[in-house]
């Protein structure tokens, strides 16, 4: 097994989307067999994150970034960092939500391209830059509406089937549900990647009914002369996040939108989301 390191990029603050909001997953994983620390951003006297820093060296295989911030959080270092670990064969998952949560991703190369914002790098096809959540009205594009926190949105997994979407001890069967959020990001396969790049499952908003994109697989790759390894940018940190599993964890304050529980009503959703985290600790790897 492998040593999985989960960070956000914002110092520990209590009423936001802190690392111990995260807490189902880290225990999730390391039941699976994974060394798992989960940390919040810790700058140094320079602003560079610690952690980063000790990744760079080998400190852990895997990095899960949750981009919870809307700050631009990672510094030159940080991003210099996250590529000696990648160059070093390091597979990282990449995450976000809506609007312009998360930008700093766009810093890391052509994985941080997968990431489309409201301000930059927006989605290349133009009619998809208007509000598809109607309810949250200071949220702008991007903002697909999957469905409330706590509820399981239904998904569409690509064809061939990734190992990534594909149910434990079921030969060839895909994972139908992952946990819905009334706001999710873009993501999409940047141009020229798509040869090592692709779409592995889709969702459809609950109120437009337009298809998005949910997570975009990277094989490892050349980039500026190093072979990067393996890389996920996925639509939203809400697949992830204790709330969305179990709505009872609780949320920041300025969570307004009523919850759901489709996830406690539904074990199979439950099953298929934690056996998305499995899979993607496996493949990473």
């Amino acid at each position: 097994m492998t040593k999985i390191l989960l960070k956000t990029t914002i110092p520990t603050t209590e009423d936001d989307w802190h690392i111990e909001r995260f807490s189902m997953l880290k225990a999730h994983l390391a039941e699976a067999g994974h060394t798992v620390t989960a940390k919040d951003r810790e700058p140094d006297a320079q602003g560079d994150d610690v952690d980063l820093a000790k990744l760079a060296t080998g400190a852990w295989d895997q990095l899960w970034l949750f981009a919870v911030d809307v700050t631009g959080a990672l510094t030159k270092t940080d991003v210099s960092n996250i590529k000696l670990f990648r160059a070093n064969g390091g597979g990282t998952l990449l995450t976000r939500d809506h609007q312009d949560m998360g930008t700093c991703l766009t810093k890391l190369g052509l994985v941080g391209a997968a990431h489309n914002f409201h301000s930059v790098n927006p989605e290349m096809d133009e009619s998809r830059r208007c509000r598809d959540d109607p309810d949250t009205t200071e949220i702008s594009w991007p903002n697909y509406h999957s469905g409330a926190n706590g509820d399981a949105q239904h998904i569409t997994v690509a064809e061939p089937l990734h190992p990534i979407m594909m149910r434990h001890g079921i030969h060839n069967e895909a994972i139908q549900f992952l946990p819905s959020h009334p706001h999710e990001g873009a993501v999409s396969v940047p141009q020229g990647a798509e040869h090592i790049a692709r779409v592995i499952a889709t969702g459809k908003s609950k109120v437009t009914g337009v298809p998005f994109n949910l997570a975009i697989a990277f094989e490892a790759y050349e980039e500026d002369g190093d072979r990067l390894g393996r890389a996920l940018a996925a639509s939203t940190f809400h697949h992830f996040c204790d709330y969305n599993l179990d709505t009872d964890s609780g949320a920041p304050s300025f969570v307004s939108e009523p919850p759901g529980d489709g996830l406690k009503r539904n074990p199979q959703a439950r099953a298929d989301a934690l056996a998305y985290y499995t899979n993607i600790a496996r493949w990473l790897a």
